[in-house]
């Protein structure tokens, strides 16, 4: 199922049933899993490592050379997992040696146009909506949705279940479960519908509300807030989750509200 206007590089490891439309160009190290569709005018460099039953549509570039100037030439890899979709014009860069890949993680949809930068890891069933735009070094959880032209800087962490307002700038860490939105970027409320729709229940979704609460609505200080929710929370995974994604930040977390008001 491989047209004969498009270039495979001999050495290219492409799975019997993989289908690669016309005018497509496949470099010499890269491995395609069985069951990918590759569109027509597609350019897969070398270090792509494209999963099973993968669909990358027109003008996509996978695994270009880092735009970083301290590249250096050096031996890595861009890593997309089994079942994801990368829409038209989609660009992800392979890594450098800081983390040697870049990783889009399984059943991911990543949506026109969007740009993914070296080095970042980005797990399981994200949707990253058109233009949704990456720098270096970020690292995104699983289930995280980015809307349209969402623009995030480099070394900045995505936790999981969360929700990106479109037009967003994101310059700080994004804590787990949570809505961000607004200029500059504040916690918008928690994710409840995506968090309803991957079956967490009411008892769960009020206990991440509650921790919230503490941290971002009363208008503690940060350090405070997070003592209050270690000492009067039950220990359960999602505390642990959030205390240890808000205690590890080190570009600092997006703001709570701010009511005028201390405690």
């Amino acid at each position: 199922m491989i047209q004969p206007l498009s270039y495979i590089h001999p050495e290219a490891k492409i799975a019997d049933n993989v289908v690669i439309e016309p005018f497509s160009t496949i470099h010499k190290d890269v491995v395609i899993g069985e069951g990918t569709w590759i569109g027509s005018n597609v350019t897969i460099m070398n270090g792509a490592r494209i999963g099973k039953n993968c669909r990358i549509f027109p003008g996509a570039v996978i695994s270009g050379e880092p735009q970083d100037l301290k590249f250096e030439g050096e031996i890595t890899t861009a890593e997309i997992g089994d079942n994801t979709t990368i829409r038209e014009c989609v660009t992800i860069n392979r890594g450098t040696k800081d983390r040697y890949k870049t990783v889009i993680g399984k059943n991911c949809l990543i949506q026109a146009y969007s740009h993914i930068a070296h080095d970042c890891i980005v797990g399981d069933h994200c949707i990253f909506s058109n233009s949704s735009t990456l720098a270096g070094h970020i690292t995104v959880g699983d289930y995280v949705v980015l809307a349209g032209l969402v623009a995030v800087h480099q070394f900045c962490k995505i936790g999981s279940h969360t929700f990106v307002t479109g037009g967003t700038l994101v310059r700080k860490d994004v804590p787990p479960f949570i809505k961000a939105a607004r200029e500059p970027i504040s916690y918008a409320g928690i994710n409840s519908v995506g968090l309803r729709r991957r079956g967490y229940t009411s008892e769960q979704i009020s206990e991440i509300q509650n921790i919230y609460r503490v941290l971002f609505v009363q208008n503690r200080n940060l350090s405070k807030a997070l003592d209050i929710v270690e000492t009067e929370f039950e220990a359960t995974e999602i505390r642990d989750e959030i205390l240890g994604f808000v205690r590890s930040s080190n570009r600092g977390v997006v703001r709570g509200f701010s009511t005028g008001k201390s405690n």
